[in-house]
């Protein structure tokens, strides 16, 4: 079990901070555990850094800034079976390449390119969902079929602390929770929706409170803490396997970033706030935590963060290396028996 903090909430936490708050630990992980999750975190915040200035050289369109949030990611998928089920928002973009996603696959899918787009049975990873909350009901729908037909598998759905005030996370939360299905709400509240401030969208004293409204458990966990979140899933998905039910989790951090490559944060954040938050991110805390147990040096960190850049070197690569995609595509799906003046436009695209 986590170390729990009560004067927060019940907030969950494991890593402490090296002097007033110990270190804690999550029973059932070893020494590779530790450091494949320090690898999961470095690939993931490699990714993202690069593909912001992927898009700052005009190679890809709007970008969805996921810094800070890798701990969410990285711990909630290290607690999850090979069958289990994820369905990402746009700001989980990446999270393919911890189930072996190519990762020219993902910067394709930014690019606007047909070999963006994969089988989502290949990997259980279903396609990146940019409506708000519409994956909700998806999830619980899949992980209601896997239970109707005896399987074992579990889905998690990834979504925002806005995603909470929309339609589709409520009727996908009750319809989980009516039919048991065994799925993962996974919250990632950092507190921005684009520019509301979580106060200006709900009356709640904390978004786990909403698990009550559905009769199924909470989870309110430190977001940063990659152990924390390891933790809280792995319990989630345990009490879906075995028959629970849904699980809401809460994972709570703070945006450090804009919400997007087009967002500008300055017009309602508070600067110092961010620069405090920047400080204890969730890819250093781990690792000065990993260093206090003695399992990670600057060399073995380096050689991670080496193989993390030349990942991202040769999925850029092989991204760029695939040809225009033909513009016949944006007709040949749209309608089952094409308008006649289709032929004029796709006639004047290709500058015919």
């Amino acid at each position: 079990m986590a170390q729990v903090v009560p004067a927060e909430r019940d907030l969950r936490r494991v890593i402490g901070d090296g002097d007033a708050v110990p270190d804690g630990e999550v029973e059932g992980l070893t020494e590779h555990d530790l450091l494949e999750l320090h690898r999961s975190l470095v690939l993931l915040r490699t990714y993202d850094e690069r593909s912001v200035v992927y898009h700052r050289q005009g190679r890809i369109g709007t970008y969805a800034i996921f810094w800070n949030h890798e701990a969410m990611q990285a711990g909630s998928v290290y607690a999850l079976e090979d069958e289990d089920w994820i369905f990402p928002s746009y700001r989980e973009s990446a999270i393919g390449l911890l189930r072996g996603m190519p990762a020219r696959t993902i910067l394709q899918w930014w690019r606007g390119h047909p070999s963006g787009w994969w089988n989502p049975a290949d990997y259980n990873v279903a396609s990146i969902c940019v409506p708000i909350a519409t994956h909700v009901p998806h999830a619980a729908g899949l992980a209601w079929g896997k239970k109707l037909r005896g399987e074992t598998a579990v889905a998690i759905a990834y979504f925002g602390d806005g995603a909470t005030s929309e339609g589709s996370f409520h009727e996908g939360a009750n319809f989980a929770a009516v039919t048991g299905a065994p799925v993962v709400l996974f919250c990632n509240n950092n507190q921005w929706a684009i520019s509301t401030p979580l106060s200006a969208q709900t009356r709640a004293d904390a978004l786990v409170d909403k698990a009550v409204g559905y009769g199924i458990p909470g989870i309110r966990v430190d977001g940063g803490d990659v152990l924390a979140v390891y933790e809280a899933t792995r319990e989630a998905v345990a009490r879906a396997r075995t028959g629970g039910g849904p699980t809401l989790i809460e994972a709570v951090t703070y945006r450090a970033a804009p919400h997007a490559t087009a967002d500008d944060p300055s017009a309602y954040i508070d600067p110092e706030r961010v620069e405090e938050e920047r400080k204890n991110e969730c890819v250093g805390r781990y690792e000065r935590y990993l260093r206090r147990l003695g399992v990670l040096d600057e060399a073995a960190a380096e050689q991670v963060r080496a193989e993390a850049a030349e990942l991202m070197r040769t999925g850029i690569a092989e991204a760029e290396a695939e040809p225009p995609a033909d513009v016949a595509l944006v007709f040949e799906h749209a309608h089952v028996d094409p308008l006649p003046a289709f032929e004029d436009d796709l006639r004047e695209l290709r500058g015919g």
